[in-house]
């Protein structure tokens, strides 16, 4: 990271992984803004950041319509790659796609649903009954499955941390500073932000300041006096390997909640929690939950794809979510009455996937004062503070 002092930039962001880069990127690279953006990231390594520890993948199946248009924004930006970072420009992208599964007739009508709404903006996706899964995946156990659906393009895994080098030499090229520290406090007179103070005592002035902080984003947002139920939630990923070829295997989501997909040579899973154990997580807590995967994980897997009953593990990881407790969903955009302090938080699992395209509508946001790419204002944190949901239904 680039070392730099106090002072006063026009554009302070906490949180440098993948959200804050992309702003800090379209803000420089992409759209030239003149001022200074400072990025304040309190762990340069990224070894616990939610964006390298994710599962690395980009989807168009959502229920929410903005959240398809910035997936749609994601995938032509990974498709774009050499074109904006030069020829060696590669994250890895298998175009594998998603199969999100249902098993009753309620869940079927949900996909349907979620289908119409992809449809409409151009998704590659498409709906099958129990009969067409069997035919189009034969590896599969359709016995007890109502519906599924799956993107035929578009969709896939990569790797999130050359997406997120990317990102970052990108903007620190185009003169974004990247600041290793702590935000300790945030300033305001009245309604504005007017500065941050870091744990070591040094100060920056800012003009705009935007919350990236991922996990920690409802504590960042409680410096500044305001409310955001945004909270870390653990999130355990599991490697095994198969004895048998599972040609052609998507991100497979079973009803049960249960995901899978393949990792090179192996497969990685994972399954949240019950509701019911799923509080906040510590922030020292990236201990894998080993039960989930020999009791929840491992037995849904067997009986959807027998090719699993035989695998072999191999070790596991945690992350943390930023979880938003209202509805699962983003919230993006500035407060309504701290005009100066911008949210891109919440995303609840989606953040790294979405990341370009926020990252673009807030650099709108601070460089033209206005929704230009993409119209994220059903985002926006009015319906917070009037404790108005707006559900995302197809989270993972």
């Amino acid at each position: 990271m680039v070392e730099v002092g106090g002072g006063t930039a026009d554009v302070v962001i906490v949180g440098g992984a993948a959200v804050g880069a992309a702003v800090a990127y379209f803000l420089k690279a992409e759209m030239g803004f003149p001022g200074r953006v400072v990025v304040v990231e309190r762990d340069p390594t990224y070894a616990r950041s939610a964006t390298t520890l994710s599962a690395a993948s980009i989807r168009q199946q959502f229920s929410t319509l903005e959240n398809v248009r910035l997936s749609l924004f994601g995938v032509d930006f990974i498709r774009t790659l050499k074109a904006r970072f030069g020829a060696d420009a590669d994250i890895g992208f298998r175009e594998g796609g998603y199969l999100i599964l249902a098993g009753t007739a309620d869940g079927a009508a949900v996909l349907a649903a979620n289908h119409a709404v992809q449809a409409a903006e151009g998704a590659d996706t498409v709906l099958y009954d129990a009969a067409g899964l069997a035919a189009r995946f034969p590896w599969l156990a359709t016995d007890d499955l109502a519906a599924g659906c799956f993107g035929r393009s578009g969709e896939g895994w990569f790797d999130a941390h050359m997406l997120l080098s990317l990102l970052r030499t990108g903007a620190r090229a185009a003169g974004a500073e990247f600041l290793h520290g702590t935000v300790a406090a945030i300033e305001r007179e009245g309604a504005r932000v007017t500065a941050v103070r870091l744990a070591d005592g040094r100060r920056i002035a800012c003009g705009s300041l935007v919350n990236a902080a991922g996990p920690q984003a409802g504590d960042v947002a409680a410096l500044a006096g305001l409310t955001l139920g945004v909270e870390p939630r653990k999130r355990s990923v599991f490697v095994f390997r198969c004895r048998d070829e599972v040609p052609g295997l998507p991100l497979l989501v079973d009803p049960s909640g249960v995901y899978v997909r393949p990792e090179g040579e192996a497969f990685i899973c994972g399954v949240s929690p019950p509701e019911e154990e799923d509080g906040r997580a510590a922030d020292d807590d990236f201990e894998p939950d080993y039960a989930l995967f020999d009791e929840v994980i491992w037995p849904a897997l067997a009986t959807r794809v027998p090719a699993f009953e035989a695998i072999r593990f191999e070790r596991a990881w945690a992350g943390h979510y930023d979880y938003h407790t209202l509805d699962q969903n983003a919230v993006v955009g500035p407060h309504p009455e701290v005009g100066n302090f911008l949210f891109a938080n919440g995303f609840s699992g989606h953040g790294l996937q979405h990341a370009p395209g926020v990252g673009r509508a807030v650099a709108e946001l601070i460089a033209t004062g206005g929704w230009r790419t993409i119209d994220l204002s059903v985002f926006g944190y009015e319906r917070v503070a009037a404790g108005r949901p707006h559900f995302e239904q197809a989270v993972i």
